[in-house]
């Protein structure tokens, strides 16, 4: 007869208790687990990491899906190939999949080795790193490349913070700030964001150059390319998921809708960006409308989907409108400002989750301040 009271196998004192961690994850990857609480006081609430961290998952997927077609576009393009549609998007897939693969391979298997090792729980940020890091790369990226990236992002972006929830910048920020300043020469020029098989050939008026990169050689160069429904539609070279505004917008009302992330800090982004890009325009440091500032590079996917990280962004409800302006005028002001580096969504969201605890400690404590004034004329 078995023992009632013998530890099960994953329970503390059972033989594989090492592996309760990565068990746990799994068990709980897409349920809510039966435990409760028994006393105290407590939220009950229909919702936890997971599934908000799922619920970002699904606001990205018209962007991805959009991206893996775009991937196929653009090589069909380059090439002068006759594809459809399906064709199309099916190329993209599988350019785009081994990038997944890769990126969630190397990132949970780390998450699960410091989780096995501090003998906690998996944390569940990852899920949404993983699925945003290949959208915000070029699609040649090196596999070797984003592996090493993703590996700095996790270890040095969370792990060594103490994990989700601790972090001071959004880790897929930073796996991109390492591609770009380690191998810049695969994160930038006009090879990097079309991919052409070996076997073909790119036509002769092809160039594979950016709308952003056209941008700094004028107004006339953008539009002789690019009207402005097409920056919209996004059918432009890019990394894979930032190029389409429907997508992107589509992504916002999820989240918006869901409560997920902040309508607050993508108005304000977006007020902030326009606002630089108009006095830009004014003093005549760019021929762009500020309007063409939002629909070119990361600007709205950055807005959308990493600004409004909430580990990573402000707390305080004024504070997010602060962030939120300058995270938008930074990035263009980067854009009009510093001709080696054409796009400023990156280094901008990276700055302001470096100034989000100060901006909220000034919002408190100017808060404090105009109450005890209050306290003392009363």
């Amino acid at each position: 007869m078995a023992d009632q009271n013998k530890p099960g196998l994953f329970e503390k004192g059972g033989k594989l208790y090492w592996l309760h961690s990565t068990i746990d994850a799994f068990d709980t990857f897409l349920r809510v687990p039966g435990t409760v609480t028994s006393r105290g006081a407590h939220v009950r609430d229909g919702i936890d990491l997971k599934r908000v961290m799922i619920m970002v998952v699904i606001a990205l997927v018209p962007a991805a899906l959009f991206g893996m077609y775009n991937v196929g576009y653009q090589t069909a393009l380059a090439t002068g190939a006759s594809w459809g549609f399906w064709k199309m998007f099916f190329y993209g897939l599988l350019k785009v999949l081994p990038l997944y693969i890769v990126s969630y391979i190397v990132g949970l298997a780390i998450e699960f080795a410091d989780a096995q090792i501090k003998g906690e729980e998996v944390n569940e940020g990852y899920l949404v790193s993983g699925f945003l890091i290949p959208l915000i790369v070029p699609v040649d990226v090196p596999l070797w490349m984003l592996a090493l990236a993703v590996a700095f992002a996790v270890i040095f972006g969370k792990c060594v913070f103490g994990g989700t929830g601790m972090n001071i910048w959004n880790p897929a920020l930073l796996a991109r700030a390492f591609l770009f300043f380690s191998y810049p020469s695969s994160m930038s020029g006009s090879e990097v964001w079309v991919h052409i098989p070996k076997n073909m050939t790119a036509v002769d008026s092809f160039t594979g150059a950016t709308p952003l990169a056209i941008a700094h050689d004028g107004m006339g160069a953008l539009s002789a390319q690019y009207s402005f429904m097409d920056l919209f539609y996004g059918l432009i070279p890019g990394s894979v998921g930032e190029t389409c505004v429907i997508a992107i917008l589509l992504g916002a009302l999820i989240l918006v809708w869901t409560g997920v992330a902040s309508w607050k800090i993508m108005v304000s982004s977006v007020a902030g960006g326009l606002l630089v890009g108009w006095l830009g325009n004014l003093g005549g440091a760019t021929e762009l409308p500020a309007l063409y500032q939002l629909v070119m590079g990361g600007f709205l996917f950055g807005t959308v989907f990493m600004a409004t990280d909430p580990v990573t962004s402000a707390q305080t409800e004024c504070g997010k409108w602060i962030y939120g302006f300058l995270v938008g005028a930074l990035a263009v002001t980067v854009r009009l400002w510093n001709p080696g580096y054409a796009e400023g969504m990156m280094l901008a969201i990276l700055l302001m989750n470096t100034f989000a605890p100060l901006i909220d400690h000034c919002v408190v404590s100017a808060k404090i301040s105009a109450r005890n004034k209050k306290v003392k004329t009363a």
